[in-house]
């Protein structure tokens, strides 16, 4: 029964459940050899070999399981382990420039690392403190990283310092571009303004004459009542016409009318206002008739006055009228007031109703009141008055900025170049030539583009991009040749480039001077400067900055006592410099400037006379010594041979022998 059930290691106890005692300290390990005693109570545990000894030792494959239990050990100290010793001590805090920082918006400090390396964030910080960076970043770094940390600031300055001067040019471009583009358009608004302007004058023109083609009373004959065909074409040369007609027309019917209204390019009738009566300022009683015309810069106001009839029978009342010219003001020079609705009364509103005042500059006021009431005669001339006031102050504004604009030009051109302002006569004409076009490359061209290509030449100097700016320099004189009809567009380019040829010379000359001693850069520059049209120059600068160098070398040459070797020193000197420089002036120069070279050639040949005669003044002449440093000399000078100078002859002569060119007898050209 008890196999079916299988086997259990518990035993079934007839006794109560054991207590649980408090948890006991142990100090050190449990001995192996003496089990823990047993506890005489039943409410404590009993160890496993206690109760192992305690049992009967089982047989069996159950007695195999319960020693295979019981031998398991856990948690088992090592044999060496030393309960008395002291436990681990504790890891020492990190010194604050090891700490990590809390700072997570900045990068870590490169003084604190391998290394350091330029925080460019901190750098462009507007509030950042130089000092109490610098204290931080750099209070504990070695020599090695302060020059390493130096050298990354002057790379970092060198690279800002380009892309600045980078940034400068590209803006300096841009900004070039923009103000063409804004001068064209300014230039096409100006055309279109002028266009609606004369449209405007033209519509107006023709509508004021239809409008005056019925005429009014006195003056009917002088205008016709209707416009022909011909009157009533747009352009120009007809509406001129038709003004003078008009002009013709007044003169004719308001005697007097021509003394203050003569015959001006312009000039018209603007309207015939009609029948007026003139009032006294202070009472409003009419004084006498007047007619009044507007026209497009004066205000005339004429009497109308009886004509006298001959024979004492006759009825002066029927005798017929005639108009003489009273008064006449530029329009500029007055104002209409409306009288409407200035009085408080209402008879005196009913009186001023249709007047108006005309007030002059002296402040000399007249009063005028329609004839007809009722009549739109006074809305009109208001309306016209204010019109043609406007244009003629629009007229004045235009007239202004076309001076202000010649002076701008003037201004302009002068700013750029003040060379211009010694062309007197070139400097006047400029504003009668801003517009000039000229053709270039098949294209109508302005001035202001040939100022633009004098800015691209001005920033090719400024950047030393001498092949660039020597070909615009080129181009402006091609240009200027061939406006032979336009010759003043052809004086302000040849001023323009000559202007900027010198100063390019200039640069180049200094830069032939620096280089002289290198063939081929000489060979350039000297091109350069033939294109130029500065090939003298080239020239003087070249020869001279050899003699500078014979002269520098022959000073470095010192004399130690041995007075063969010093003169072999110093005519090696010469001979190879001349042979040197007679050798490269052949290669860039043309031949016909040879002469000037070998003029160059005898002077330095005398230069050296003169030291080899001072050198062997203390020795005999023709005496072993004195010997040997002349066949020194001399063979040296056989280097000139190669270039096709023969100079031996004047080895030892006096330079100063003969000043008229005698001493030159010797010399020759193989």
């Amino acid at each position: 029964m008890s196999e079916s059930k299988g086997i259990s290691l518990r035993t079934k106890r007839k006794a109560g459940r054991p207590a649980i005692s408090a948890p006991q300290q142990i100090s050190g390990p449990i001995p192996q050899a003496v089990s823990a005693p047993r506890s005489t109570g039943k409410s404590s545990f009993e160890s496993p070999q206690a109760r192992q000894q305690a049992r009967p030792p089982p047989s069996g494959k159950t007695s195999d399981l319960v020693k295979r239990r019981y031998s398991t050990r856990f948690n088992n100290l090592p044999t060496d382990f030393d309960a008395s010793a002291p436990p681990i001590p504790s890891l020492p805090s990190l010194p604050a420039q090891y700490a990590p920082s809390n700072d997570r918006g900045r990068a870590p400090s490169p003084g604190r690392g391998p290394g350091l390396t330029v925080d460019i964030k901190a750098l462009r910080d507007p509030t950042l403190r130089a000092d109490k960076y610098i204290a931080g970043l750099l209070g504990n770094a070695s020599e090695q990283e302060l020059d390493e940390y130096q050298q990354s600031l002057k790379k970092m300055r060198n690279r800002t310092s380009i892309d600045l001067q980078q940034n400068v040019y590209q803006n300096r471009t841009q900004f070039i571009k923009i103000s063409k583009e804004a001068e064209k358009l300014k230039g096409e608004l100006r055309a279109l303004r002028n266009l609606m302007s004369e449209l405007k004058t033209n519509t107006t023109a023709l509508r004021s004459a239809s409008s005056q083609g019925s005429g009014n009373d006195g003056f009917d004959s002088g205008f016709p009542s209707t416009l022909s065909k011909r009157d009533k074409r747009s352009s120009v040369a007809d509406r001129t016409a038709m003004w003078n007609s008009q002009l013709q027309a007044l003169w004719k019917n308001v005697e007097g009318s021509q003394k203050f209204l003569p015959s001006l390019p312009g000039r018209h009738v603007v309207q015939n206002a009609g029948l007026w009566i003139e009032l006294d300022g202070a009472t409003w009683k009419s004084r006498r008739a007047m007619q009044i015309f507007l026209l497009n810069d004066h205000l005339l106001v004429a009497s109308r006055k009886k004509r006298k009839v001959e024979g004492s029978a006759a009825d002066q009342r029927q005798a017929p009228s005639k108009l003489v010219a009273d008064r006449c003001w530029p329009l500029l020079d007055i104002e209409i007031l409306d009288l409407a609705g200035t009085s408080d009364s209402s008879s005196s509103r009913h009186k001023v109703a249709d007047a108006i005042t005309i007030r002059g500059v002296g402040q000399e006021s007249f009063t005028y009141k329609t004839e007809k009431s009722g009549d739109n005669d006074k809305q009109s001339l208001m309306m016209n008055f204010r019109r043609m006031v406007e244009e003629l102050r629009k007229g004045l504004r235009s007239e202004l900025e076309s001076n202000n604009k010649a002076k701008e030009t003037i201004n302009y051109f002068a700013s750029r170049d003040p060379g211009l302002l010694k062309k007197t006569e070139l400097l006047e004409t400029l504003t009668d030539i801003k517009d000039m076009l000229i053709e270039v490359d098949g294209k109508q061209q302005n001035l202001r583009w040939v100022e633009s290509q004098v800015d691209e030449l001005d920033i090719d100097i400024a950047l030393q991009q001498f092949d660039d700016a020597v070909q615009r320099v080129d181009k402006l004189n091609a240009l200027a040749r061939g406006l032979k009809s336009n010759a003043v567009a052809q004086d302000f380019i040849s001023f323009k480039a000559d202007e900027r040829a010198t100063k390019l010379a200039g640069l180049i000359t200094r830069e032939l001077v620096d280089t002289h001693n290198e063939p081929k850069k000489t060979k350039r520059n000297v091109s350069w400067l033939a294109r130029l049209g500065f090939e003298d120059r080239a020239r003087e600068a070249y020869l001279e900055a050899r003699g500078n160098t014979i002269h520098k070398r022959s000073r470095q040459c010192i004399f130690e006592g041995n007075l063969h070797q010093y003169i072999w020193e110093l005519s090696f000197v010469y001979f190879t410099i001349i042979r040197n420089t007679v050798s490269t002036f052949q290669t860039c120069f043309p031949p016909l400037l040879m002469s000037a070279c070998v003029k160059w050639a005898k002077e330095q040949v005398d230069d050296f006379n003169t030291i080899l005669a001072r050198q062997l003044s203390s020795t005999e002449r023709d005496g072993p010594v004195w010997t040997e440093c002349m066949n020194q000399a001399r063979e040296h000078a056989k280097m000139l041979s190669g270039v096709g100078l023969d100079f031996k002859s004047l080895i030892g002569r006096d330079p100063l022998m003969d000043q008229n060119g005698n001493g030159i007898q010797g010399l020759g050209i193989a």
